[in-house]
């Protein structure tokens, strides 16, 4: 059976498998769902409509699947889904979704969340992320996978973080952040290739030169516009997947609004609100 402290208040609904520890004063609400091996150290709260899967750890007074912080939001039915392994420390807030958002707020596997950050409504966190001390994602946010984001950075609402970026400390990021780069600085700005995350995640030697390769002729060099430069690298790069990726995000984040790829989600919403 789950070992549950006598002083935790959990509802009848929730689902709780048997091998999760829950400590002191935690307090687990209605339709909320636990998986084997996790641990909620005390005073955390899972307030309702949360799904959290196998062997996280949940540190003091984090709390999950709040209420959005949304005007429109007006009770509706939205969730919170959390994965596998992920290390959530303490006094982070992971708000649920809205309905003029998807109505699901997702945090993958494997990444770590550390003290006081806050993840808003509608945002999407992939795999193997680390989102440093008092990050702020606004809503609708979309972290992509083996992304970095340093302590105190505050992210615009609808920006997309892409995969193995780094975002440096205090940035304010008001643009999508394109793969495998450095962005820092308030306007934020790409300084450099994230050749480290690169590294980690075992890309072949020739992919990273490739990468550093499009990074200067988009980022440094200015005898062509960026039109130009993508369909270059398009055809030089074909068989290298991280400089496709690259320069798939640049065209979106090109066709976006205000330099966001996701701001078109917004026309879809409002079409799919009668839906619900």
């Amino acid at each position: 059976m789950a070992k549950i402290h006598p002083t935790a208040i959990v509802d009848p609904s929730a689902r709780i498998a048997e091998s999760v520890q829950i400590g002191p004063c935690c307090v687990i609400g209605p339709d909320v769902s636990v998986g084997e091996g996790t641990v909620l150290h005390n005073h955390v709260t899972v307030q309702t409509l949360t799904t959290i899967g196998r062997d996280n750890e949940i540190y003091p007074f984090a709390v999950l699947g709040a209420d959005p912080q949304d005007r429109k939001f007006r009770g509706e039915q939205a969730a919170c889904i959390i994965g596998d392994r992920n290390r959530i420390r303490e006094h982070v807030t992971i708000h649920r979704g809205t309905r003029n958002g998807g109505g699901v707020t997702t945090i993958g596997s494997d990444n770590l969340i550390m003290v006081a950050a806050h993840i808003a409504h509608d945002c999407q966190v992939a795999d193997h992320t680390t989102i440093a001390n008092q990050v702020m994602l606004a809503g609708h946010v979309r972290v992509e996978e083996g992304a970095n984001i340093g302590g105190g950075a505050g992210i615009h609402h609808f920006v997309t973080v892409g995969t193995c970026s780094f975002v440096g400390g205090l940035a304010r990021i008001t643009r999508d952040v394109p793969p495998f780069m450095i962005v820092e600085g308030n306007p934020a700005e790409v300084r450099a290739v994230n050749s480290i995350a690169l590294n980690r995640r075992e890309y072949p030697p020739e992919h990273i030169e490739a990468v550093k390769d499009a990074f200067r002729r988009l980022f440094r060099d200015n005898d062509a516009a960026m039109g130009e430069k993508l369909a270059d690298l398009r055809c030089r790069y074909r068989h290298i997947s991280a400089v496709t990726a690259l320069c798939d995000a640049l065209a979106a984040t090109a066709n976006g609004v205000y330099g966001r790829a996701l701001e078109l989600n917004r026309i879809d919403d409002k079409r799919s609100l009668a839906q619900w």
